[in-house]
């Protein structure tokens, strides 16, 4: 092949490598309301946290919203917009009681902030409210989704591979499954308590 040739042949084979990407769908059942999905750790390929701090505020004595989702690395604003005091604290992320953290307590208009460097969950309490509970899911890469009230998701622009993929919903038990991705692919979870 002369070189004229080979350079456009190169350029559509390394354009067709760039986007080997799709999205994975599917559905969380079993259990109802908003669960989560995410796309567990890939060895040997690490991810930049985001740069946006999201919010998770304590309003109507609830944290609000009552799960978030952040990409582990992450800085979340804890804010206060009640008329009263409220603490934040959790005991755990993912299980490990040496990642729990009491972030103090303190009054309306007030943040604190804290950057999630543990993947897992979160469970958020407010010691002076303990009717108040939120969670904070940190998912280990970019790739993640919360599922609609149905539980159908989508995780948009995951590159193709196999990867071990995790169901979480509030009250029932973690599920991970191992997920070949290749453009458009699917994977259902069924939960359970």
């Amino acid at each position: 092949m002369n070189r004229k040739l080979m350079l456009p042949v190169l350029f559509v084979i390394a354009a067709t490598v760039a986007v080997s990407a799709g999205d994975l769908g599917g559905k969380v059942s079993g259990v109802s309301g908003k669960s989560v999905v995410y796309v567990d750790a890939i060895s040997g390929k690490p991810f930049p946290p985001a740069d946006k701090h999201p919010v998770m505020d304590q309003k109507s004595l609830q944290f609000q919203p009552h799960i978030l989702v952040v990409q582990q690395g992450t800085t979340v604003d804890f804010l206060n917009s009640d008329n009263v005091q409220h603490n934040v604290f959790w005991p755990s992320i993912g299980g490990d009681k040496k990642a729990g953290h009491n972030l103090g307590t303190w009054p309306k208009g007030e943040k604190k902030s804290f950057k999630f460097d543990h993947p897992g969950v979160a469970p958020l309490l407010c010691n002076v409210h303990p009717e108040m509970a939120g969670y904070i899911v940190v998912s280990p890469t970019p790739y993640f989704a919360e599922t609609d009230e149905s539980g159908n998701y989508t995780i948009k622009d995951v590159p193709d591979g196999q990867y071990t993929v995790t169901a979480w919903h509030e009250g029932a038990k973690p599920k991970s499954q191992p997920v070949k991705v290749a453009a458009a692919s699917k994977s259902d979870f069924t939960l359970s308590k």
